[in-house]
């Protein structure tokens, strides 16, 4: 869609008020060191839409000599200057290098991390649609009496009525296009809405005065019409980008905001996450979330680290092990010693990781905003000649401005425009009707073009649900003691055991949880524990292979060992074979243990699978995919998977997923069933075919309507006409997908869905 310059903004304008900057001390406390001489300044542009209002930012600031980097991530609208403390002559003014930003239109501010905007432009858009496309109604309504050949009094009549309503409604929904193109001219430059403004404006002005002068033609109709569509294709293109922006909100919000921190007195205060530094004493209670890298000084605990390795089974810490910022105390309170701040903790390293990758994810130009930079200049060059050229030959200022008109009209980016979203929001919808919903509508062009698929393990291949399988191995007493035992514990493999007895159990008095260890009893006068082998039985563990294990001991000598394996999600194997039969590689990204990967990856026929990988793992492999030329879709769900995610060229979660994780996916299916994944990948190949032909049928169209107009075959009403032609032909093929043969045809023919994997692999 066309470039939008940007809306008003409440915050502090970077501009001011003024017309001045803040001041540099300011702007340097908003900065932040990345150390080796260089601070990272980050401001929020709510008014970025597209890749030509990224080339204008980062080109406003390009080339100064103590600037290293400047880049706008369009997902999360925001502008990160990276520059030098010290330069040449001396320390670098931050003011300086910003400056060049106030030539260039849009309101910036700094940006404060947590803030919630509210998305006011949405909100406006929406209305404006409303508006237009009822004044658009009704105007078409008293044109078909015009046009049925109503006598000059009630033509009259019908006009003037037309104006009454067309006025207001251009001003109140033209408002996205006036603005921006008045803000572009003010600065020097000129955007797809100039014409835009210029065709609405000059149509409503000649249809003005053919209907003050009793003209049998007035084209208001015209007017509202274009300006309805095209606020359509803009209000979808702006509802894509808002749901890219809440992955990385989401991620921010898991951070606690306040720690309780022991003073070197022994006093206790709650201070700002932010304020925490290395060496700070802080107690975390049992539910609390830890909330910066740290030591364990006291205490011991389980936590849930799934948020790092994605396995839903408790870790049991103890003094001396190593905590991460953001994983969840879960049974017993601790004492930390910070070892990092807030932003140098490994939450705040897993929000880099996928700003960084959403930040070059947002550089995909779609083909309307590459052609942005010679649209305006052409089209204006186009209308102009076709004024000039008219003058001359008939030397009729009237007839020259109409074909002037229509030539700016006909030449309407609206079928260009809908080519891309309206095709979008069909195939969103076949894939609802599937169970798959699409966040990002550009996700289904680049899930079009993969040739890998890499899967998280626990909550995608499988569901993240231990299951009991030696059950019958142990005598049904032994099975009661061991139920009565788990009964009291939320621990994953507790639930799994409770969940097998299937019998009521033994309420027990003595039942208490030993925090990192499991469960212990007293029953007939002796002791019971539930848990792991070193806490249960006193011995060496040996390896469990593919499994996870629980041990029953009494009075430390072992009853009974209790052994599960999580649960694979339904379909999978059908899935797995039908995406094989693509033509895709497959492998298995996960953190959990080698055997129990490796086991997975032999019953699904997966030949590269990984085992151990930290969240920077995943990404760092997806990355090294992406260098050898690969188009990964990565299908996961926990937190840890979320840079993964955002890394990869498309990505796909199920609806269990963690939060973040289904935010920073480009698809979620919501069915338990793993074909949703084949699904997808076929309904967004067929998308992909429908809209190249609907560029090339709207390229077409210019080919043919562009001369016509030209030539003075086309009045502006006539030119609008074939505009919403051209469009209507545009969503009436976009609408082809709806058909069911055509999908069928692509899920049966495996062949024609992948493109074979060559060169390198992945490791």
């Amino acid at each position: 869609m066309s470039c939008c310059a940007p809306g008003t903004e409440a915050a502090l304008d970077m501009a001011g008020a003024g017309g001045e900057l803040p001041p540099s001390e300011e702007l340097l406390l908003a900065s932040r060191p990345l150390g080796n001489g260089c601070r990272q300044i980050d401001l929020s542009v709510p008014g970025v839409h597209c890749g030509t209002c990224i080339t204008t930012l980062e080109g406003a600031l390009a080339g100064q000599a103590d600037l290293l980097s400047a880049r706008v991530n369009l997902s999360t609208r925001r502008l990160s200057v990276v520059f030098r403390e010290a330069g040449e002559g001396g320390p670098v003014d931050p003011r300086a290098i910003l400056a060049p930003l106030a030539g260039t239109g849009y309101a910036v501010h700094l940006f404060t991390p947590g803030e919630e905007e509210t998305d006011r432009e949405l909100q406006g858009l929406i209305r404006a649609v409303a508006v237009s496309g009822f004044a658009a109604a009704n105007i078409m309504l008293l044109s078909v009496s015009v046009w049925s050949g109503a006598d000059h009094a009630t033509r009259d009549l019908f006009h003037w009525i037309s104006a009454m309503i067309a006025g207001p409604a251009l001003i109140y929904a033209g408002r996205f296009f006036y603005l921006s193109a008045f803000r572009a001219l003010r600065h020097g430059r000129t955007n797809m809405d100039v014409p835009i403004a210029l065709a609405v404006t000059l149509s409503y002005c000649m249809s003005l005065y053919e209907t003050i002068h009793h003209g049998a033609h007035a084209w208001f109709d015209a007017s509202v019409t274009l300006l309805f569509f095209l606020l359509i294709g803009r209000t979808l293109d702006h509802l894509m980008r808002g749901r890219a922006r809440s992955a990385i909100s989401g991620l921010a919000r898991l951070m606690p905001r306040c720690a309780m921190v022991e003073r070197d007195d022994g006093a206790r205060e709650y201070r700002a996450t932010a304020d925490i530094r290395p060496g700070d004493r802080i107690l975390v209670a049992a539910g609390d979330r830890i909330p910066v890298d740290g030591t364990v000084l006291t205490g011991a605990s389980d936590l849930d680290c799934s948020l790092v390795n994605g396995e839903s089974a408790p870790v049991p810490v103890k003094a001396g092990v190593a905590v991460q910022g953001g994983t969840l105390n879960l049974t017993g309170a601790l004492t930390l010693v910070a070892t990092a701040s807030a932003r140098d903790s490994f939450l705040a390293d897993v929000i880099t990781l996928m700003e960084a990758a959403e930040g070059g994810r947002a550089r995909y130009r779609r083909i309307a905003d590459r052609a942005a930079r010679y649209y305006s200049p052409a089209v204006h060059l186009l209308a102009l000649l076709s004024f000039i050229g008219w003058m001359l030959v008939e030397g009729d200022v009237q007839h020259a401005m109409l074909i002037a008109v229509a030539v700016l009209i006909i030449t309407c980016p609206c079928a260009l425009g809908l080519a891309v979203p309206v095709v979008q929001v069909v195939a969103a919808g076949r894939l609802f009707e599937g169970g798959v919903m699409v966040k990002d509508g550009s996700a289904m062009e680049r899930l079009a073009e993969i040739d890998t698929v890499l899967f998280d393990k626990t909550g995608t291949l499988t569901i993240g649900k231990p299951r009991l399988v030696n059950g019958n191995a142990v005598t049904p007493d032994v099975m009661m003691r061991a139920a009565s035992l788990a009964a009291g514990s939320r621990h994953p493999l507790s639930m799994a055991l409770h969940a097998a007895a299937g019998a009521p159990v033994r309420s027990l008095e003595t039942l208490r949880e030993i925090p990192g260890g499991g469960m212990e009893a007293e029953i007939d006068g002796a002791v019971w524990r539930l848990g792991s082998r070193a806490f249960a039985g006193g011995s060496e563990q040996p390896d469990a292979g593919a499994f996870s294990e629980a041990v029953l001991s009494r009075n430390g000598t072992v009853a009974a060992v209790f052994r599960f394996e999580d649960q694979m999600r339904p379909g999978v194997a059908k899935a797995v074979d039908a995406l094989r039969d693509r033509g895709l590689d497959l492998a298995i990204l996960s953190g959990d243990r080698q055997p129990v990967v490796a086991e997975l990856a032999r019953r699904l026929r997966i030949e590269r699978w990984f085992a151990g990988l930290s969240p920077r793992g995943k990404s760092g492999t997806i990355e090294e995919a992406s260098r050898h030329g690969h188009h990964v879709l990565m299908v996961g769900d926990g937190i840890n998977d979320a840079p993964a995610l955002s890394a990869a060229h498309v990505s796909m979660a199920p609806a269990t997923a963690a939060d973040v994780g289904r935010q920073a996916a480009d698809f979620v299916f919501m069915h338990q069933d793993l074909g949703a994944v084949p699904l997808a990948i076929a309904v967004s190949q067929r998308a992909g075919r429908l809209i190249r032909q609907n560029f090339a049928l709207a390229i077409g169209y210019n080919v043919i309507a562009v001369p016509i107009a030209i030539l003075g075959y086309a009045t502006p009403l006539v030119a609008a006409i074939a505009m919403s032609t051209s469009s209507l032909v545009v969503v009436v093929n976009a609408l082809r997908l709806k058909g069911q043969g055509g999908l069928r045809r692509d899920l049966r023919n495996a062949d024609s869905a992948g493109i074979p994997l060559g060169g390198e692999r992945v490791a």
